[in-house]
């Protein structure tokens, strides 16, 4: 008899070939959601939320299920930077919920990361080289991730030792940053197709967490000395700094050379904008430098215009109304090292 073949839907098919998309955009959207509760606006933050947690549940739901049916193509795709985004994902998500004072569901959220990272930083690693794209800041972003949501448990849970064990990622996300850097091609600011920003969003991240860490200390914890503490927010708002360089100078490259084309990868130009945002209103908060609210709201309403227009790329693309992109496109994977 010949053989049958399962019918699979146009969202199947689109969502399967774009796992590392739909890492990208959890983390875009979740921390959006976090920088709008800085702000404030918490109806718009719940919202945002909860899409990035369906779209969480989601790419979970394909994680396991690559794992148990085709086992060997999983362990392929763990050893790409893509892997990351899922524990970086699942972080966002956790410090939002821990924000709302879902603690148990955040716990369960760091656990969860902490047990896939090592694994994953592993593999990726082992692959890293010269002539890396933007994604190569994946394995900072995912430590940071941890960082920042073990930092802002330790603060509401009181547990002094999830805030060193959060602050020994810190300075390791900061030495992978380095080293990711050693093996980022400077060529992707110019031609890179979105993943080029997590550059920058990798800093960002990092000053997330050196904020987080400055606001755990407190009465009930006595984390750091005054030595200690000095050195933490000195180097936080110099990761800062460093960020909102970055910010700029990739800003200017999309003048400079424009990039108008829908790619799934803008959604990890969309993570940076709004991680720089969340970051830049969390350092304004922890180290007492009021007058960065201002530019932080600011950052947080143009990724806020970045993911609408993400988004109605990624909607046209699923309609028909933009070209389908062949498995040899560069715009097919987060992680791919093809030039233009």
């Amino acid at each position: 008899m010949p053989a049958t073949t399962t019918p699979t839907s146009p969202l199947h098919t689109w969502w399967s070939q774009r796992p590392p998309a739909a890492g990208a955009a959890v983390m875009a959207t979740g921390i959006i959601s976090v920088a709008l509760h800085q702000t404030g606006y918490e109806t718009l933050s719940r919202i945002a939320l909860a899409l990035a947690s369906a779209a969480w549940l989601v790419l979970g739901g394909d994680f396991t299920a690559r794992l148990l049916r085709d086992r060997p193509s999983w362990v392929e795709e763990a050893a790409t930077p893509a892997a990351l985004t899922a524990i970086a994902a699942t972080t966002v998500l956790g410090t939002r919920f821990a924000a709302l004072g879902w603690e148990t569901l955040a716990e369960a959220l760091l656990a969860l990361a902490a047990v896939l990272w090592p694994a994953l930083l592993l593999a990726v690693a082992r692959h890293w080289r010269r002539g890396m794209p933007g994604s190569v800041f994946l394995g900072c972003v995912a430590t940071q991730g941890l960082a920042v949501l073990g930092a802002t448990l330790a603060a509401t849970e009181k547990a002094a030792w999830l805030a060193h064990a959060a602050l020994a990622l810190f300075w390791l996300g900061l030495v992978l940053y380095v080293i990711a850097l050693a093996c980022f091609d400077r060529r992707e600011i110019a031609h890179g197709a979105g993943d080029h920003w997590v550059a920058g969003g990798a800093l960002a991240i990092s000053a997330l967490a050196g904020s987080k860490l400055l606001a755990a200390d407190g009465p009930g914890l006595y984390l750091w000395n005054r030595d200690d503490e000095g050195v933490l927010r000195t180097v936080t708002v110099a990761v800062l700094v460093l960020d909102l360089a970055w910010y700029a100078v990739l800003l200017l490259a999309e003048c400079a050379w424009p990039r108008p084309r829908y790619d799934v990868r803008r959604w990890a130009t969309v993570f940076p904008m709004g991680m720089t945002s969340a970051a830049t209103l969390s350092v304004a908060s922890a180290a007492d430098i009021a007058w960065l609210e201002t530019p932080g709201e600011v950052l947080l309403w143009v990724a806020v215009a970045a993911w609408l227009a993400v988004t109605a790329g990624a909607v046209r693309s699923y309609t028909g109304g933009t070209a389908p992109e062949g498995p040899g496109d560069p715009g097919t994977d987060i992680t791919s090292t093809t030039r233009r």
